[in-house]
């Protein structure tokens, strides 16, 4: 049942909101395609996004760089729409080793994957949403525009059954096991059992079971209950089940591209005979037939997605379908962060393509698997109807479509913190100037960030700020992820007080105690030192009220004068808000919430210490793993793996 979108929130707009979400709303009603809404760092861009979608009462499509800004925003606004669909749809796969042939050393790569079972659930349980109710926000990572199955079939393979209705078995079964279910004793997402005349069914989205009890061949009761604990939801008068997976296809269909696959293979292999090339010619000829006969017999196989040219329908070079499909056609689209999440959606399409040119010429593939693929950026475009973009620091594709001049600006804080102080300072004598500024601020108990050109210099400052009684540490891309987390929390806790980095721009740094940002060799024009990275590295200073930045420079670059005339500009706009209203800006207080509250090492956590014997670890394992479905189902992964990889040792003690 869908509702409208309704806010609830003790907050109303405030600072630059109002005249923002005013704007915004005006715009798409006047049909404008595209719009932007420049944001500073810290002035609630998703909530002014949140009370668009309210204004509006669009679908929403939110599309942001990675998938743990992606979770964050999914929580955001959840806390926002409490009543309404808010999903989360990213990559489902923990490890991807794509499919790969490297001639050169004749070497085949066999795909491998770990899937994520909950951010699989998280998938279905979006496109189920949208399948029946019109209040829905998915935010999703770039992996959206990656193929799905055909919304359509995937529409008319649903199966909706009503009480009082009849029903035969073995017409069900077929249905079911059509729909990619497996019939199994035991349930499991994706799994179904039917014991005499009770049909028990758990869908992919949601660890519910859906059960339906007929008598001779007529339904009599329809009701759900949580699989985990056996405890009784609803009865139902109806219940509509969704496929099992994204990539089903109706039998009718199956047939009409079996034989299209039959005779691509017999071109191939022909081609492959006449230039001489019989390895490739017997190599393609078996793979191909075992694939088929997989599908004949249980409508599935490794690499189906490879085949979905015929099995989606598709013509030869057509946009393959994905999540942009499953939404109506009045659809709202926002991209967060727009200045990366554009470039990376225009990038996908040319390295999914060579790498299936090896696996094609060498006759692992049909050229068919050329259209299993993920979107070409103008296909992008024409799938998406109205856009939002935001960014602090629009590039260039938000200009070429939105004139700066014209975009929606929101530079005031609702906190009314203003953008940090910048000071100019000569790149000679850096370190050495460096360390005093560092102490200065220790004194104040705030903390600082150093950004420099290389991972040898962050490591080299680090050790030297140590040697010099500071207590400094790294973070670089070749520190683990989950030691970059612990980093960055002991950082707020206080254990360390400067935090030196390469770019400290991708690692989602939301550090209120964060007084003094050091730019080093500000002057060294390139990515790291470009407009939009000074821009974003100065806004890290942007939520302590005693912010600074220092940019240490011997010329000034454009990148810097483009950089601190916008900075300036908007600290003017700010200074003037504030004095007008009379509002004295606070640093933002932020709790610290731990992902990492257990190490991976078993043995020094508070309950394992405390088992009288190994036979305990087998009720600890079953607690931990509790609070591993916990912590996904909150879409905390990183803790999720944490304890996953305890798990792992534990069970390894089991056997030992």
């Amino acid at each position: 049942m869908s509702n409208n979108f309704k806010i609830n929130s003790k907050f109303r707009p405030e600072g630059d909101q109002p005249d923002a979400i005013k704007k915004l709303v005006s715009g798409l009603k006047a049909g404008k395609k595209f719009q932007t809404l420049l944001g500073v760092t810290g002035s609630g861009k998703t909530f002014t996004i949140a009370n668009v979608i309210e204004k509006v009462q669009r679908p929403t499509l939110v599309i942001s760089p990675n998938k743990t800004l992606t979770a964050q925003l999914v929580q955001e606004f959840r806390t926002f729409f409490p009543k309404n669909a808010v999903e989360y749809f990213v990559s489902y796969y923990d490890y991807f080793q794509p499919e790969a042939y490297i001639a050169s050393t004749d070497t085949y790569i066999e795909k491998e994957s770990q899937i994520n079972e909950e951010i699989d659930r998280l998938r279905h349980a979006a496109t189920a949403a949208l399948m029946s109710r019109e209040d829905v926000i998915i935010c999703a990572s770039v992996s959206c525009i990656y193929g799905l199955g055909s919304p359509d079939y995937y529409r008319d393979t649903m199966l909706e059954m009503k009480l009082a209705e009849k029903i035969d078995r073995e017409w069900i079964i077929q249905k079911l096991v059509g729909m990619q279910y497996v019939r199994s004793d035991i349930l499991a997402r994706g799994k179904f059992r039917l014991i005499g005349e009770v049909l028990e069914i758990m869908p992919p989205a949601r660890e519910i079971v859906t059960r339906i009890e007929m008598l001779e061949e007529k339904i009599e009761k329809i009701f759900e209950y949580d699989f985990l604990t056996g405890k009784k939801i609803t009865d139902l008068k109806k219940v509509l089940i969704y496929p099992a997976k994204h990539f089903v296809v109706p039998e009718k269909n199956m047939g009409e591209a079996f034989l299209a696959i039959e005779k691509e293979l017999e071109m191939r292999v022909k081609f492959f005979r006449d230039a001489g090339k019989i390895l490739e010619a017997e190599r393609i000829l078996r793979r191909t037939r075992q694939d088929i006969e997989m599908m004949r017999e249980i409508g599935y196989c490794n690499g189906i997605e490879n085949y979905s040219l015929y099995l989606t329908g598709r013509k030869p070079s057509e946009a393959p379908y994905t999540l942009m499909d499953y939404f109506p056609k009045n659809f709202l689209t926002v991209i967060d962060e727009s200045h990366v999440t554009i470039s990376q959606l225009n990038g996908m399409y040319n390295g999914d393509r060579s790498r299936k040119e090896n696996l094609i010429n060498n006759g692992f593939r049909l050229p068919s698997a050329f259209d299993n693929r993920p979107l070409k950026f103008e296909e992008f475009e024409k799938k998406i109807s109205q856009t939002i973009f935001v960014s602090a620091t629009p590039g260039k594709y938000e200009l070429l479509k939105n004139e700066k001049r014209k975009m929606v600006e929101q530079v005031i804080r609702p906190t009314g913190l203003i953008d940090p102080e910048l000071v100019v300072k000569s790149a000679k004598g850096q370190i050495k100037d460096a360390n005093e500024e560092i102490k200065k601020v220790i004194k104040e108990k705030n903390r600082i960030l150093v950004t420099t050109l290389t991972k040898k210099m962050a490591e080299d400052l680090a050790d030297f700020l140590k040697e010099n009684g500071v207590k400094a540490e790294y973070l670089h891309s070749g520190v683990d992820t989950l030691d970059r987390v612990r980093i960055l929390e002991k950082l707020r806790y206080g254990e360390f007080d400067v935090l030196v980095g390469v770019n400290l721009l991708r690692e989602g740094l939301d550090l209120p105690e964060v007084a003094l940002v050091l730019i080093l060799d500000a002057d060294k024009e390139g990515f790291l030192r470009s407009e939009t990275s000074l821009v974003q590295t100065i806004g890290r200073a942007a939520r302590n009220v005693n912010g600074r930045v220092i940019l240490y420079a011997d010329q000034i670059t454009g990148s810097m004068t483009r950089a601190i005339d916008e900075t300036n500009r908007r600290r003017i706009l700010q200074i003037a808000y504030n004095k007008k209203h009379k509002i004295t800006p606070k640093t933002i207080k932020k709790k610290i919430i731990s992902i990492v509250d257990h190490e991976i090492n078993p043995h020094i956590t508070k309950d394992f210490s405390e088992m009288e014997a190994l036979e305990d670890i087998s009720g600890y394992i079953k607690q931990r793993e509790r609070e591993m479905k916990e912590a996904a189902h909150s879409l905390e992964f990183e803790r999720a793996a944490i304890i996953r990889d305890e798990i792992s040792q534990l069970r390894k003690m089991q056997i030992g």
